[in-house]
């Protein structure tokens, strides 16, 4: 399993990490207590102990992805189109809960 983001936080650990993880571990610092939704394509994916929780509490199959290190990120996720019922679901049981579109992100980048 990758390391947790804020366990093992470090440019070392980051610096080994896909792009695309990089974006996710930036994000994640700055909302260590929430769960993370990240829109990837048609999905909102979460990982690492995100992942671990979400898969339980929703119900969800835990899967894999390629993260830049020599193991695989837990993942799961689910379809952006349904996501507000995954959601309504998992906030009776976790306090927060942070949604980020790469959309959004990448406009800020341009601003």
């Amino acid at each position: 399993m990758c390391p947790p983001t804020s366990v093992y936080g470090g440019n070392m650990i980051q610096e080994k990490l896909s792009p695309m993880m990089q974006q996710y571990y930036r994000i994640k610092e700055e909302h260590k207590d929430a769960i993370l939704m990240f829109r990837l394509g048609d999905f909102y994916e979460m990982f690492f102990e995100d992942a671990l929780i979400a898969s339980k509490e929703l119900e969800l199959t835990l899967t894999g992805r390629n993260c830049g290190l020599k193991e695989r990120a837990p993942m799961c996720g689910v379809p952006y189109h349904s996501v507000q019922s995954y959601i309504t679901r998992l906030v009776k049981t976790v306090t927060k809960l942070q949604s980020v579109s790469k959309w959004k992100i990448l406009q800020k980048q341009r601003l």
